[in-house]
C-alpha cells in the first residue's frame, strides 16, 4: 500500500515560481507522475519519472516543469517556473508499479494541492 501526501502549493503571480511536493508512504512505487486538472476540465498528466529517474514532460510545460525525486526522503518534486494564469489548477501526485505515461490510470493518488496564478 502506498500513501501520497501533496504540499506546496499556493496562490502566485503570473511569472512566479512554486515547488510542489509529494511523499510517498509505503512502498516506493517504481512510476510516479504529476497531474493537474482544472474546472471542467479533463485531469492531465504534466511530468513523470520511472525508477532510473527518466523524465517526461507534456508539451505545454517543457521548459517550465521540472520533475525530480528525492530518494532518501521518499519525496517527488514538481519545480513550477514562470507561471502562467492557465497553470491554475489542482496538481496531484500519482504513482504505480506499473507505467501508464501520461494517462490517468495510476492505482495510487494524493489529495492533490491547489495552485491559482493571478495575471
Amino acid at each position: 500500500q502506498v500513501q501520497l501526501v501533496e504540499s506546496g502549493g499556493g496562490s502566485v503571480q503570473a511569472g512566479g515560481s512554486l515547488r510542489l511536493s509529494c511523499v510517498a508512504f509505503g512502498y516506493e512505487p517504481y512510476y510516479m507522475g504529476w497531474f493537474r486538472q482544472a474546472p471542467g476540465k479533463e485531469r492531465e498528466g504534466v511530468a513523470v519519472i520511472d525508477s532510473d529517474e527518466r523524465t517526461s514532460y507534456a508539451e505545454s510545460v517543457k521548459g517550465r516543469f521540472t520533475i525530480s525525486k528525492e530518494n532518501a526522503k521518499n519525496t517527488l518534486y514538481l519545480q513550477i517556473d514562470s507561471l502562467k494564469p492557465e497553470d491554475t489548477a489542482m496538481y496531484y501526485c500519482a504513482a504505480d508499479w506499473f507505467p501508464h505515461g501520461f494517462l490517468p490510470d495510476y492505482k495510487y493518488w494524493g489529495q492533490g494541492t491547489q495552485v491559482t496564478v493571478s495575471s
